[in-house]
């Protein structure tokens, strides 16, 4: 399939400004369990719905997967949602929270799009037309040490797995503590690779790697010129183990940290093991 870039960036963008439209307008109200410590709101799935009808419609050929109600990831070339990246916080009237649209091609992804309403920010990119926020171009930051960076952390995990996850987060924030400038924790994937990708913070570190958390923001901060890698070092990709971006001149430091803290666990770089 030959994709036409330009045409599907001005279509995501269009998707997502509904979707944003819909997040700031439509009330909170039911609220779903659906998983450990997880949720999965009315908001969610207005928004998911209406952006799989409008793609499908206006992109036959182009395959659709959801976060909340799937979809296929079969074809070659598909569009990823995330309709409310943070949902936790979206509940708690905490402002970092967005949508996150991605379509991805061949295993990579070449378009993103993440709309942080209540931060007043719009980020887009697509492979080969650079990297953007609310219409300005953007790179990711020039620094060197990290004793001048802000590095951002994932999420504490929940579900499967939390209790190592957790463990190795703890360690990787002490190492960070004493070597950072500062350590901060938003919550939500797209809002710390949008981050990346503008130069706000200098790297982010997150101990999995799920699709419609990352792609968009993937496919963003690599556009605006961050190392986005698995614990190896090794390009990211949908089968890596974890999900880390960092300014180019940081990319050794903050292995170096990953080695230290990730050695006999599921994250090691020697141990590859599936996604969590």
């Amino acid at each position: 399939m030959s994709l036409d870039l330009p045409a599907l960036l001005e279509l995501a963008r269009s998707v997502t400004e509904r979707a944003e439209q819909q997040l700031r307008a439509l009330t909170l109200g039911e609220i779903t369990v659906k998983g450990d410590r997880d949720m999965v709101t009315n908001v969610d799935l207005a928004i998911e719905r209406q952006a799989r009808e409008t793609l499908l419609h206006q992109a036959p050929g182009i395959g659709f997967f959801g976060e909340e109600e799937g979809g296929s990831t079969d074809a070659e070339t598909y569009w990823i949602i995330d309709p409310v990246d943070g949902t936790a916080n979206f509940v708690r009237t905490l402002p970092l929270c967005g949508i996150s649209l991605a379509l991805v091609h061949r295993g990579t992804p070449v378009l993103g799009v993440i709309y942080l309403p209540f931060l007043h920010r719009r980020y887009w990119a697509a492979k080969g037309l650079g990297a953007w926020r609310n219409g300005g171009p953007i790179r990711a930051s020039a620094t060197r040490t990290l004793r001048d960076a802000m590095i951002a952390i994932g999420d504490y995990g929940t579900g499967p797995h939390a209790l190592e996850r957790n463990r190795v987060a703890l360690s990787i924030q002490a190492h960070l503590a004493e070597q950072a400038q500062r350590v901060r924790m938003f919550g939500s994937a797209a809002v710390d690779l949008a981050l990346i990708a503008d130069g706000s913070i200098d790297a982010c570190i997150t101990l999995g790697n799920h699709d419609w958390d990352m792609a968009a923001g993937v496919a963003i901060a690599r556009e605006a010129g961050a190392v986005v890698m698995d614990t190896d070092g090794s390009p990211h990709t949908p089968t890596s183990i974890t999900t880390i971006a960092a300014a180019p001149h940081l990319r050794d430091a903050v292995l170096d940290i990953l080695r230290t803290t990730t050695a006999g666990t599921r994250y090691a770089a020697d141990e590859r093991s599936p996604a969590c």
